[in-house]
């Protein structure tokens, strides 16, 4: 598919975007007056895209920008640091990811980009890090900064709320009790990731890219992203769109289990990134993937899947969905044994 170049971002209208915006206003706790409203729009944009910007969302502008000031720091560390604390040294897959460690799209170039993983800190009696599951157990800190580890667990915590609650809106989305999913999120799979994305190269050709098109692989992603914009989003017809950034809001996405939970009735569409507009500049973008619990199992739900028909995919476990996708962009022995 070659890419086209689409217009730079200019302050976004948010009435104007082609990604719709959710106001979480009255929506953000169990029977709020609007959660039904905002469940029918969630639908919508599930049934579509799969992506929808939220605004009103209750998490502290100054706790985003916090995480921004780390993600610059962390990536400004020197070359040895970041080689000793490298994700190819941790058996969770966190730390360290250098430029061209990661191939999103196969048909294209390695990605134009580096970034630094972790997540939960689950303790080392947990039974998933007893068994030695994909994502769960220990972080790579770097010595230089010893702040950074309650930083990332606070902001952790505030999204992994937010997803929570936005899995409770899609539970209503569809029809069922806004608790249905509830049971999933008991020990989730959570990642957080702080990316930087050098501007665009001159003379590029279509196989270059920050972040190759690909679908992400589990329930949720909410991105915080600077002002420089880069996020490009396949629509329903193929066209590929801007996620301009908004201020105050996150974008928000389905990943792939959330076909499998409903049959393919909800969408997880490809997007990618390409620096374009920076003037030059690095672009940061702050991702937090939400997966549920590694032994939950993804099948349709009820009510998705036509009397008499078979469901589209084959069930399984979250954590064995997950392992593969690693095992597939990185091409990790250990991603396919934790499965």
């Amino acid at each position: 598919m070659s890419p086209s170049r689409p217009a730079a971002p200019a302050a976004a209208d948010a009435t104007a975007l082609p990604i719709p915006v959710l106001d979480l206003e009255g929506a953000l706790v169990p029977n709020g007056p609007r959660s039904a409203e905002v469940a029918r729009q969630l639908r919508a944009a599930a049934m579509s895209s799969g992506f929808f910007y939220v605004r009103n969302h209750a998490v502290d502008a100054e706790l985003v920008a916090r995480q921004f000031a780390l993600a610059r720091t962390l990536l400004d560390l020197p070359a040895a640091t970041r080689e000793a604390l490298s994700m190819r040294h941790s058996p969770t897959m966190r730390g360290f990811e250098n430029l061209g460690e990661q191939t999103l799209d196969a048909a294209a170039r390695p990605d134009l980009k580096e970034s630094f993983y972790c997540g939960m800190a689950y303790p080392p009696d947990h039974p998933y890090v007893q068994a030695g599951y994909q994502t769960y157990g220990h972080n790579q800190w770097p010595a230089e900064l010893p702040a950074a580890p309650a930083q990332c667990e606070r902001y952790i915590r505030t999204m992994l709320a937010l997803s929570q609650r936005l899995m409770q809106l899609m539970a209503l989305s569809l029809g069922l009790s806004e608790h249905y999913f509830d049971h999933t999120a008991e020990s989730p799979m959570v990642t957080l990731r702080m990316v930087r994305y050098p501007a665009h190269p001159t003379g590029a050709d279509e196989r270059t890219f920050g972040a190759g098109a690909h679908t992400d692989w589990g329930a949720l992603t909410i991105l915080a992203q600077d002002a420089h914009g880069g996020l490009e989003v396949c629509m329903p017809d193929g066209s590929w769109v801007a996620a301009t950034p908004v201020p105050g809001c996150f974008v928000v996405n389905l990943g792939d289990m959330i076909p499998r939970w409903t049959n393919g009735l909800y969408h997880s569409n490809p997007h990618r990134v390409r620096n374009l507009h920076s003037g030059g500049a690095p672009r940061y973008s702050i991702p937090f993937f939400y997966e549920p619990d590694y032994l939950a199992r993804i099948e349709p739900v009820p009510g998705t899947v036509p009397a008499g028909e078979t469901p589209r995919h084959a069930a399984c476990t979250a954590g064995e969905h997950l392992s593969e996708m690693y095992r597939k962009t990185y091409g990790l022995k250990a991603a396919a044994a934790a499965a």
